[in-house]
């Protein structure tokens, strides 16, 4: 049975991609970002490509590929073009897929929708937890609006070095499933990423 794997974040920089690198390699997913802002040249979706060492994974364009680093719906609006949720159509697979999302979860796409309106009730959610002054209500205002919406199957990822009072006290207000730690890294290499994949990869696999 293959699943998809939706990425998303407490905020903006807060280790998606390279959450979505170890995911991607400790599956051997396909790996999808519907939306692109900046950094055409080399994407998000380059960055993960560079940092995967199997051969099975799949990386499909970017449904929006937009030139400015803005949220989605201003940089689209400077592109002059309109972002149509009913647009994004997932790439169809046999395997695993990892969704990679932009920003947080309220980031606007256009007047009407924002990104959490592109996760679907049968998704893995993978919420991406940094500490930073903040996280925590961050973190817990991303749960409670993810439940509110109805989703269940959420784990937390929290990326950083460890900070056990912030952890605990999020686990606790959540009761959600700890995915894992990936503990700060001096730089990010294909090795890095396949340690981490190793590590994780029996929590996914059992999410």
């Amino acid at each position: 049975m293959t699943n998809t794997y939706f990425i998303t974040g407490i905020g903006t920089d807060v280790g998606k991609t390279i959450i979505s690198a170890v995911v991607t390699e400790a599956l051997q997913a396909d790996y999808f970002k519907p939306i692109q802002a900046g950094e055409l040249e080399y994407s998000d979706t380059d960055k993960v490509k560079a940092l995967i060492s199997n051969s099975k994974s799949k990386f499909f364009n970017n449904v929006y590929a937009l030139k400015t680093p803005m949220s989605p719906h201003a940089a689209a609006e400077i592109d002059e073009v309109t972002i149509d949720i009913k647009s994004i159509s997932r790439p169809k697979t046999q395997n695993h897929l990892v969704i990679e999302g932009a920003g947080g979860l309220m980031v606007p796409l256009n007047d009407k929708d924002c990104i959490i309106d592109l996760i679907e009730k049968t998704d893995k959610i993978i919420l991406v937890s940094r500490h930073y002054l903040g996280s925590i209500n961050h973190t817990l205002l991303s749960v409670e609006i993810l439940k509110n919406r109805g989703f269940s199957n959420i784990g937390i990822l929290f990326n950083g070095n460890e900070h056990p009072t912030t952890e605990r006290i999020i686990l606790e207000k959540t009761q959600l499933l700890c995915m894992g730690r990936i503990p700060e890294e001096s730089q990010i290499s294909k090795e890095i990423i396949l340690k981490h994949a190793g590590r994780l990869q029996l929590n996914l696999e059992n999410f």
